[in-house]
C-alpha cells in the first residue's frame, strides 16, 4: 500500500506572549535537546525538548531564521508545533544586548563554583549566542 505524503506542514510557532510563524511550509529545522532536528512533510509523529538555538523554516523558496529559547515541540506528518519561552526574528534582536549577554554568561562560567549556577549560566550563554547566529542572518531564497 503506497501512502501519499503531504508535500507541505503546517507549522506554528508561539510563545507565551504571541504566536510569532503560522503558515505553511516545506521544511523546519529545530534545536532538539539532542541535536537538530530536520523535518519534511510526513516525519514521523514525536514530541521533543528543545533548547536554545536556531529554528529555520522554508516556504515559497526562501528560508527564514527565528532565535528560540527553551521549550518543546510536537511534530506529525501534516504539522510542526513549537512552543517556546521566548523567540526573535533576526530584525528583532538587539546585537548589544545580546553580545553584553554573551559576555556576561562567559564570565559568570569562569567564576562560578556550584553546578547549579555553571548549569544556568551556560544556558545564559546558549541563548544569547542563538541570539547572536539569528541576528546575523537574513531570510534568504
Amino acid at each position: 500500500m503506497v501512502m501519499d505524503l503531504p508535500s507541505e506542514l503546517e507549522f506554528s510557532l508561539v510563545t507565551p506572549d504571541r504566536q510569532v510563524v503560522r503558515e505553511s511550509v516545506i521544511a523546519v529545522s529545530i534545536p532538539g535537546k539532542d541535536g537538530y532536528l530536520g523535518i519534511l512533510p510526513g516525519h514521523a509523529p514525536l514530541l521533543t525538548e528543545l533548547k536554545p538555538g536556531e529554528v529555520s523554516y522554508t516556504s515559497a523558496g526562501i528560508t527564514h531564521y527565528l532565535a528560540v529559547s527553551e521549550g518543546f515541540a510536537e511534530v506529525l506528518p501534516q504539522r510542526v508545533i513549537v512552543l517556546a519561552q521566548a523567540s526573535e526574528r533576526p530584525e528583532e534582536i538587539d546585537l548589544s544586548r545580546a553580545e553584553e549577554a554573551r559576555r556576561r554568561a562567559e564570565e559568570i562560567l569562569r567564576q562560578v563554583e556550584s553546578e547549579a549556577e555553571r548549569e544556568e549560566a551556560r544556558r545564559a550563554l546558549e541563548r544569547a549566542m542563538a541570539r547572536l547566529e539569528v541576528a546575523g542572518r537574513a531570510s534568504r531564497p
